[in-house]
């Protein structure tokens, strides 16, 4: 799907409201790509984020999944907008085993109120990837402030 940004400065938009996300910072995330209603993010599978098997926690798998989403609808935002999760629900389809976790968002339809966002979660070692989780949301367009 092809999208056009209203604010042309929306990748260092992003850059900021991302650099002030502590939880990310704490996964060791980062941001891979941003293009108009799309982001990657990407975070390391550490013990510290591990469930008790040894699998990247669900809670990190959402963090990303879901930060993905927003910043890909953020992408498409007029300045002086930010957004904010309403409503996410994610699909766990494998264990996350692996190197780290990247989460691939993209914008569904954007709306002045509403916006429908996915991601799709992978857990990649080198040249492997397995699709770990699906994520599907509504984010809602809030002025900045």
């Amino acid at each position: 799907m092809t999208h056009s940004p209203r604010n042309p400065a929306y990748p260092e938009i992003v850059k900021e409201s991302f650099s002030r996300q502590g939880l990310m910072r704490t996964l060791g995330a980062e941001i891979a790509e941003i293009a108009p209603g799309r982001c990657t993010i990407t975070a390391p599978i550490r013990p510290e984020t591990a469930q008790q098997h040894g699998f990247a926690h669900a809670g990190t798998t959402f963090a990303i999944g879901d930060s993905a989403c927003g910043y890909a609808a953020l992408s498409l935002q007029a300045p002086g907008i930010e957004v904010l999760t309403s409503e996410m629900k994610i699909h766990l389809l494998a264990p996350a085993t692996g190197a780290r976790l990247v989460a691939r968002g993209e914008v569904l339809r954007a709306g002045r109120r509403l916006v429908v966002a996915r991601a799709d979660v992978f857990a990649e070692t080198g040249e492997d990837s397995r699709h770990v989780a699906t994520l599907l949301g509504t984010i809602v367009p809030v002025p900045a402030g």
